[in-house]
């Protein structure tokens, strides 16, 4: 399963291309450069799934329960760790050619138009999604870091520090965006890798600063472990939605052969090896991340953990506080990994199917306004534990649990009943299942939030 041809011209498909596609092709984000190192998948990856999902991990577990919580964070990492391989397999199935685009993928499994139409919506729906989330975040870590900055009583509400004013969410979510104005014209995944590491090691900090402060924390008084709804139907929804805040932590498939795409490849070495070794690297930091803020997070707090666990903690304060600016360092970065794909569609139908000229204002013009569409969004409806459960499970249950064993399914056509196909129909039912429950626990809980909210507050 290797490919033929080196470096850009590895799609056999480049060479009958004329010299202004070929220049199109290079222009664009995802084929323009293809130097990247094993490393660079690494901390692309752990940026890309190491994000504002780990934070809302013991509220999961508060919602799921001591045994379906680790069940479900043991099973998801497995799946997705197996999923993952699949998409990094696939990505030269085809000797001389490359997928490196989640869509592409999709129409060699499905068809021309067909593979479109099932994946583009939905990967569209995860990136965009993400981006929505993580200026919800920054804004709130932003925020979160002013006020312990300034002394902020959280009973009170009143400043020890009198220069200092109550600001809305909204202005933190303004600021956090105007960093992206910035960043966003990067021309490619290579150029944001320093970005990427800083991110990827501001996850790591941030989620050991988490579980750490909890344990020396110490469980507090009166700790329960059952569910904190009063109801037998709340219960269940809340489940339901924790199973999605699961999904959203494991988001890393929807960006991982646009990551794969920047290594190059020859047929003496193919891309998927340096690219599994940087996804296994990525993946013990994951487990590293997930597993102790999760399981050290619900034992210390139980049922009355917050949806962003940063939140729940107040000393010592410096330590929150540096913290919170790591968590939005951290999303800056993993804004930047999903926004990526997306300009990579906007400026393809731009360019290709419109017509536009390649240029710096095409790109400055359609990136600052994705940009502010995110904002926008973000500013309008900031639920952060309803949005993660509802975006994960929706889109990110079958772009990360199923849709990769039903293309290894319709490409390779496993026997029946091998190890293989058995184990492929089970990540299918699992993910469909996931699909179906968790985003009616998500938008239950964001109708409950829009109760006591008022736009733009």
């Amino acid at each position: 399963m290797g490919t033929e041809a080196p470096s850009r011209t590895s799609n056999n498909e480049l060479d009958t291309r004329t010299a202004k596609e070929k220049a199109i092709d290079d222009w664009l984000p995802i084929t323009s450069s293809r130097n990247a190192k094993w490393w660079y998948s690494a901390f692309h990856n752990v940026t890309a799934m190491v994000g504002a999902g780990v934070l809302s991990l013991p509220f999961a577990m508060s919602e799921l329960g001591w045994g379906p919580g680790v069940a479900v964070l043991v099973i998801s990492w497995v799946v997705t760790l197996y999923t993952l391989w699949q998409m990094v397999e696939m990505h030269e199935m085809v000797p001389g050619k490359r997928f490196d685009r989640y869509h592409e993928l999709g129409q060699h499994a499905f068809g021309e138009k067909l593979g479109l139409w099932i994946v583009v919506p939905q990967q569209l729906i995860v990136e965009v999604g993400v981006n929505i989330v993580y200026m919800v975040t920054g804004g709130k870590s932003l925020k979160k870091f002013h006020d312990l900055v300034c002394g902020k009583n959280s009973t009170t509400g009143v400043f020890s520090n009198k220069s200092c004013h109550n600001i809305r969410q909204t202005y933190f979510i303004m600021i956090f965006a105007s960093v992206h104005f910035v960043l966003s014209h990067l021309p490619n995944f290579n150029s944001i890798s320093g970005v990427s590491l800083a991110a990827a090691v501001m996850s790591l900090s941030y989620s050991t600063i988490a579980w750490a402060t909890s344990l020396h924390k110490g469980v507090v008084e009166n700790v329960e472990y059952g569910y904190k709804a009063t109801t037998k139907v709340g219960t269940v929804f809340n489940f339901f939605s924790a199973l999605g805040d699961v999904a959203f932590a494991y988001a890393g498939h929807n960006v991982v052969l646009e990551i794969q795409a920047t290594i190059p490849s020859t047929p003496e070495k193919p891309s998927k090896g340096p690219m599994w070794k940087g996804v296994i690297v990525a993946y013990i930091v994951v487990a590293l991340c997930y597993f102790p803020v999760a399981l050290i997070g619900y034992y210390t707090f139980g049922n009355t953990v917050e949806d962003n666990i940063l939140l729940t903690l107040e000393n010592p304060t410096w330590l929150i506080a540096m913290a919170n600016l790591f968590v939005v360092i951290h999303v800056i970065g993993s804004y930047q990994i999903y926004a990526m794909p997306v300009f990579d569609m906007i400026e393809t139908v731009l360019v290709k199917k419109l017509n536009f000229k390649p240029s710096f204002w095409l790109r400055f013009i359609s990136r600052n306004t994705y940009v502010a569409f995110t904002m926008f969004i973000g500013m309008m409806i900031p639920f952060f534990g309803g949005l993660l459960g509802f975006f994960g499970g929706f889109a990110f249950a079958p772009t990360t649990y199923f849709l990769p064993c039903i293309m290894w399914l319709s490409i390779y056509k496993p026997k029946k009943f091998s190890l293989s196909w058995i184990t492929n129909w089970i990540c299918i039912i699992l993910g469909v299942m996931l699909m179906i429950v968790s985003p009616i626990g998500g938008l239950r809980q964001i109708i409950l939030s829009a109760k006591d909210y008022k736009l733009f507050s």
